[in-house]
């Protein structure tokens, strides 16, 4: 009796074998053919978006939505390969979709967020920008956050969530921006001779726009000390060269 058991067990075995085999084999072509053309497909459409001057922000993050909407197609094709009702997996899919939904929703807010940000375009790529008490670069704008490299390297996760929702310091949107140094001397100095030896200097700068005009203005008066403040504009990239210069010029002319 055991060995009748047994060898209908093998029987049974060798049937599932010989009738899902070729399922897998082919399941298992189309998955890695199925990757490959998915990266290759994603590529050239970022390539199409490029060549037509879509702006690089927008391609990448089309380009990422389209990767994970083929990925996702693929999976249900090769599940249907398999054999497996494709109706019925597609059910439970959405079932557990709409349960990991209602347990992932900041998640999806910070999907939202994404295209927000992609749509009304508070900052691009390359960009720098200060936001929730950071600094930096913006490197990449992903599905569920954003990339930003600071100026000391590190990479910082910024959920596109919050950075839809709260505020931003965008310090690369306009060509230019004023610089306001503020420098402190003593009731002794010369204050006419200050002023006009830090009108001089930033008047002489190559890197300083002469107009709007730069300024040298007396903006406080304590009890031991006057307070002068430099304006002066210069071009996005100077703008850190230009507070250094003014910063070392002054103290041949500031005295405490």
């Amino acid at each position: 009796m055991k060995k009748i058991e047994i060898q209908n067990y093998y029987d049974n075995l060798k049937t599932v074998i010989l009738e899902y085999s070729p399922k897998f084999v082919v399941a298992i072509v189309l998955l890695l053919v199925g990757l490959w053309a998915t990266s290759m497909i994603t590529k050239a459409a970022k390539k199409i978006m490029l060549k037509r001057k879509v702006e690089l922000t927008l391609s990448n993050f089309i380009g990422n939505l389209v990767f994970w909407t083929l990925r996702v197609v693929l999976i249900v094709t090769v599940i249907s390969k398999l054999g497996i009702e494709t109706s019925s997996f597609v059910a439970i899919l959405g079932a557990a979709g709409l349960a990991i939904g209602l347990s992932l929703q900041g998640s999806l807010s910070n999907f939202a967020g994404g295209i927000l940000i992609v749509l009304f375009k508070p900052f691009k790529l390359g960009d720098t920008i200060e936001t929730q008490g950071e600094t930096g670069k913006v490197s990449e704008i992903l599905l569920f956050s954003t990339k930003l490299i600071t100026a000391t390297n590190q990479v910082i996760y910024i959920p596109n969530a919050i950075l839809s929702n709260g505020k931003i310091k965008n310090y690369s949107q306009l060509a230019v921006r004023r610089a306001d140094i503020v420098l402190k001397t003593s009731y002794q100095s010369d204050f006419n001779e200050i002023k006009n030896s830090l009108i001089q200097f930033t008047s002489n700068h190559n890197c300083i726009l002469q107009e709007p005009k730069p300024e040298v203005l007396i903006n406080e008066l304590s009890e031991t000390t006057v307070v002068f403040t430099v304006k002066v504009w210069t071009k996005n990239k100077d703008f850190s060269q230009v507070n250094s210069d003014i910063l070392e010029f002054s103290k041949s002319v500031v005295k405490l």
